[in-house]
């Protein structure tokens, strides 16, 4: 079999005295300086972003006396909403809102993470579902 003088990309040839071996893959040529720049100032706007993609906002409650303080929330309209529960009774309770789709147990003293939204604008009820006479409230996105 003949191979042939002139390679593709990595593979075998035969030279002047018809040894074989493997050309090696050429280099990217080197970065020139404008292409150092450029990717130098994406690399600092992708830095620069990432503080503002992080900054959702958050909004807190809490379980007290099987409670939820405050009773109602206000929150933006259109925003992903981190909610922070935090229970400090020493029984676990559940949130549960069946209008934003979140069912979160909560061990006593402790507290949980819930993200929410974005919310379109209107009232969206929730409850403590192991105390539901008392463990109720409403988040409203404004």
């Amino acid at each position: 079999m003949r191979l042939p003088d002139v390679a593709p990309k990595g593979v075998a040839l035969r030279n002047a005295n018809d040894y074989h071996y493997v050309a090696p893959t050429p280099l990217p040529p080197p970065l020139t300086v404008s292409m150092r720049r450029i990717a130098f100032a994406l690399l600092l706007a992708a830095f620069a972003a990432a503080p503002a993609l992080a900054s959702d906002d958050t909004f807190s409650l809490v379980i007290r006396d099987h409670r939820f303080e405050p009773a109602e929330l206000v929150v933006p309209v259109g925003v992903k909403i981190k909610l922070v529960v935090e229970n400090r009774d020493a029984t676990p309770e559940e949130f549960e809102s069946h209008e934003l789709n979140r069912e979160k147990m909560i061990a006593g003293k402790s507290s949980a993470t819930i993200w929410i939204g974005p919310l379109k604008p209107g009232r969206y009820p929730y409850v403590g579902e192991f105390n539901e006479k008392t463990a109720r409230g409403v988040i409203v996105a404004r």
